[in-house]
């Protein structure tokens, strides 16, 4: 496999009259031709902020500070604003949390499926709504043509995210990223939805990039995963690196947190304790440091690297080699 997306140091700066908020924080990362790559981590840790700065989403007060986005060898972050919306929609496309707050609802789905059509490929209108009624088809919504009439809240959330798949994948992007695309569904339909996206991808080869808090969905349908807390990558590997043999306190903290079907239902879950760091005033040593109970005392003066467990398996935690007691079979 090819390498497709290469993400190097990406740092996304906040500049708040509070002060500046470090929501991206030097993150490297890439993503390889017909792979699915999970990035998961709590509310705040900066997945979704990661993501709209592969897209050059960022609006003020945020600034992209540092890094580089490469795709088909260029980078993106150099780009003019023009030649990024050529990008955007075409080669690389977003499934975004809550499909009612992006689609327009006062015009029909039809008319929001066609425009990027129109647009990037430059069909006219008739052979835009065909193609249209052909995607609703291919992720599963019956009566395709007549429904291209209906508006978003005439369709049921399991079925407006459908939509936005739909939407995402019009111009048969390289790269499709899914940020959160099961919040708010009920699990029957989160499992449809999930298991759209891995058929997708199969069919298609469209990389993804899937954004979620459960790391229970991308020991399902990642091939690698990226664990982020306070705005950096902490530990990478291959989903059963992640999930069979974590290596850093943090993931283990979220993997105890997910209910198993191989477990005794007497088992508690068990949370995290403690609340993630201020994004403005990062600790200085390592920033899960106050929630870890395994913390030493180099912990409270050095940033751990990124460091090699295995091959392709890296975790930045200075004590990684002791957790192995702490796998999870």
């Amino acid at each position: 496999m090819g390498k497709l997306l290469d993400v190097k140091d990406l740092a996304t700066y906040f500049f708040t009259p509070e002060g500046v908020v470090k929501a991206v924080d030097g993150i490297t990362y890439d993503l390889n031709e017909g792979e699915t790559l999970g990035l998961v981590g709590e509310s705040g840790c900066g997945k979704s902020v990661s993501a709209l700065s592969v897209m050059r989403l960022i609006a003020k007060p945020g600034k992209i500070a540092a890094g580089e986005v490469i795709f088909n060898g260029q980078n993106l972050l150099e780009l003019s604003d023009d030649e990024m919306r050529h990008v955007r929609g075409k080669d690389i496309a977003m499934i975004f949390q809550e499909p009612m707050t992006s689609l327009n609802p006062v015009l029909t789905i039809g008319t929001q499926l066609i425009e990027p059509l129109m647009l990037h490929l430059h069909m006219d209108k008739q052979a835009a709504l065909n193609r249209a009624a052909e995607l609703l088809e291919m992720v599963g919504i019956p009566e395709a043509k007549p429904r291209l009439a209906d508006y978003p809240h005439q369709y049921s959330g399991g079925m407006r995210q459908r939509v936005m798949i739909a939407m995402g994948l019009s111009c048969n992007p390289k790269i499709l990223i899914a940020d959160e695309p099961t919040t708010a569904l009920d699990v029957t339909i989160q499992a449809q939805i999930l298991e759209l996206i891995q058929r997708l991808n199969k069919e298609l080869g469209t990389s993804v990039l899937i954004i979620t808090h459960n790391l229970g969905v991308v020991a399902r349908y990642a091939d690698r995963v990226n664990v982020m807390y306070a705005g950096k990558i902490i530990e990478r590997g291959s989903s059963r690196d992640i999930y069979k043999h974590p290596r850093h306190p943090y993931t283990l903290g979220l993997l105890a947190s997910v209910p198993r079907l191989d477990e005794s239902v007497k088992e508690k879950l068990i949370p995290i304790e403690g609340f993630p760091p201020d994004l403005i005033e990062l600790p200085k040593g390592c920033s899960f440091m106050a929630r870890c109970r395994y913390a030493i005392d180099r912990c409270a003066t050095e940033i751990p690297p990124l460091m090699a467990v295995s091959e392709g398996h890296t975790s930045a935690c200075w004590i990684w080699e002791k957790l192995g007691a702490e796998e999870r079979g």
